[in-house]
Order: structure tokens, then C-alpha cells, then sequence
């Protein structure tokens, strides 16, 4: 069963590449909002290949207007999956990085938790993971933690789903990397005394997810 079923549900941009950076958007957001474009023109100017797609109910809300809430994890994982396949049939393609906003960053890690799907997937790239769920608990901890693949994750330093201060006391795997955006919000947008712009803290997510696609 299809659960990605138009092809408008997905976008290719780039010149011919290698390396293929597989983009999912966050809940509330499709693959068209202006911080996915943003990442990924920058992406694209930095001479990778960017795929963007839309969820199910994202796909949905595009073709009748409604507003849905997101789908549940086997769906979007689904869908996340066929789009690993769309991805690794791009010409010349040799390298899938997954890179997600919020849930999308989340249902990437939780993808590369899986061993098979694991070997198809070069690393994951999280941008404003989700740690705290919306009506509390306890942080999402697992799928970073049972990841089989190198993991960056990128966050606002006072980002209400998880802040610095935060989760620097939670159990978290050694080997996962973090990039702090200088007084960024879940979106990485700073307050206007902070000193920076959204436009410099956007930058430097691309940098850092740049340094980590080419290490090695």
C-alpha cells in the first residue's frame, strides 16, 4: 500500500550529487513552509541534493484545504520509508542523510533505529527534536539513543521542547553530536536583544549539518 501516493507529495532540488539529503517537515508545517525552504536552498547552494516531501495528512490538508492533525508514527513511517526508496533511485545518488524539523527529525531517528533501513541511511540530521511531548512526560530519549547511525541535532538554546540547560542532564549517548543555535526558539529564531538573526542562526545550522554530512 502506497502511503506517499502523488507525485507532488515530493520535490527534487540540486544539481547532480552523491550525497541526497532526505527532508521531512515538523507537525504543524508542510514541505513548502519557509524555514524547509530556506534549509534547503542553503543545502542546495552548498552543492548537495535536497528531496522535501509531505506527510499523508499533509498531502491530504493540500488537496482539500482542511487542517488535520499529524498522522500517527506508523503512517509517517511508512511514508517516510517508500520516500527512502524514491530517494536512493535519484541518478547517481550513493549517500541518503535524513534531516527532519521537530517530528520529522524524530520519525528520522526513529527510522535509523531499524537495522535494515539503518544500512540504507547515511546519517540523521534533527532539527528542534522534539524531547518534551506536548502534554509532558518523560523526554523522547530512545530514538536518539538506539539510532544506528550518526546523529547531530540541532537546537535553539531555549527551545521550549528541550533547551540547553535541560538536556545537558538527561541519559543521553555520548557519541550523539549537538549544534546550539544562539538563543533560538524551537525554530531557531533569537529574540531581538539577543545580538544574532534568524538569518545568521540558519546559516549556522547549514554550516554544522555541512561539517557533519562530510566528516568522516
Amino acid at each position: 500500500m502506497s502511503y506517499c501516493q502523488d507525485n507532488p507529495a515530493y520535490l527534487v532540488e540540486g544539481a547532480p550529487s552523491d550525497t541526497l539529503i532526505l527532508f521531512a517537515h515538523g507537525a504543524g508545517a508542510n514541505r513548502d513552509a519557509e524555514f524547509m525552504r530556506s534549509m534547503a536552498s542553503g543545502l542546495v547552494a552548498k552543492g548537495f541534493k535536497v528531496m522535501r516531501f509531505n506527510f499523508p495528512y499533509m498531502q491530504a490538508n493540500a488537496a482539500d484545504g482542511k487542517k488535520r492533525p499529524p498522522d500517527r508514527a506508523p503512517k509517517l513511517l511508512a511514508c517516510f520509508t517508500e520516500m527512502l526508496d524514491v530517494a536512493h533511485a535519484e541518478p547517481q545518488v550513493k549517500r541518503v542523510v535524513l534531516m527532519g524539523k521537530s517530528m520529522g527529525g524524530r520519525m528520522a531517528a526513529i527510522l535509523a533505529c531499524d537495522t535494515q533501513l539503518a544500512s540504507r541511511i547515511d546519517r540523521v540530521i534533527c532539527l528542534g527534536y522534539p524531547f518534551i511531548p506536548l502534554n509532558g512526560g518523560e523526554p523522547r530519549l530512545a530514538p536518539l539513543n538506539d539510532c544506528q547511525v550518526p546523529v547531530l541535532v540541532l537546537q535553539g538554546e531555549r527551545d521550549k521542547f528541550g533547551n540547553k540547560t535541560q538536556i545537558s542532564t538527561w541519559p543521553l549517548n555520548g557519541t550523539i553530536q549537538f549544534g546550539w543555535l544562539p538563543d533560538g526558539d524551537h525554530s531557531f529564531v533569537p529574540r531581538k536583544s539577543s545580538g544574532t538573526t534568524e538569518m545568521a542562526n540558519l546559516a549556522l545550522a547549514i554550516d554544522l549539518s555541512v561539517k557533519f554530512i562530510i566528516e568522516r
